[in-house]
């Protein structure tokens, strides 16, 4: 009996538009469409991140950096992915305009956690980015109110930090601006049955 055989990224693109999905170990997976706090998430650090490094290049901004949300990512013939949010270091990708997959190893990804990819995210996905030689992982979790920020070292992710709300943060490689974590979230609920209320 033969192997399975492995999807590649004809088979993504043979999708419908409207589908959205990535490639991994040959398998495509069809990813939910995001709730509102997840795209707030996003929305937030590409303000907050995408903004001094991206936006603000050459206007007074840190700069340097090109930050995407939701590209596909191409790391082999059978792992194309679509991070949340994808950062790349401007000279190791001048121009990014047309390319699709890129093949592109990005210098920085951001994952925003949800019920249904939180597993793939921590442990396949973590695996795919070390092996490819991605520097920088971070996987932020609005349930939680958490921002976690590993290295990659040799062989194995580092906790550079875990950050939650209140926290004002400097984090790799972003270091050169603080950030408000708080900031990232969707604004708390006032808690049922609260004397105030």
């Amino acid at each position: 009996m033969s192997a399975p055989r492995l999807a590649t990224y004809d088979d993504l693109i043979a999708l419908s538009e409207d589908v959205r999905a990535e490639l991994i170990g040959g398998q495509v997976r069809v990813l939910p469409s995001v709730l509102p706090r997840h795209a707030m998430v996003q929305r937030a650090l590409g303000r907050f991140v995408g903004g001094p490094f991206d936006d603000d290049d050459g206007h007074g901004g840190v700069g340097g950096w090109w930050i995407l949300p939701e590209v596909d990512v191409r790391f082999g013939p059978h792992d194309v992915v679509r991070p949340d949010l994808a950062g790349w270091l401007r000279p190791r990708l001048p121009t990014p305009w047309d390319v699709r997959p890129i093949d592109v190893v990005p210098d920085w990804i951001c994952e925003v956690l949800s019920p249904s990819n939180a597993r793939v995210d921590r442990i396949t996905k973590a695996r795919l980015y070390h092996q490819a030689g991605v520097p920088a992982y971070w996987l932020v979790d609005p349930d939680t109110r958490v921002l976690e920020a590993l290295l990659r070292e040799g062989d194995r992710w580092i906790e550079a930090g875990r950050f939650g709300d209140g926290d004002l943060v400097a984090i790799p490689p972003f270091d050169a601006i603080t950030l408000d974590v708080t900031r990232l979230f969707p604004p708390e609920r006032p808690n049922e049955g609260d004397a105030s209320d």
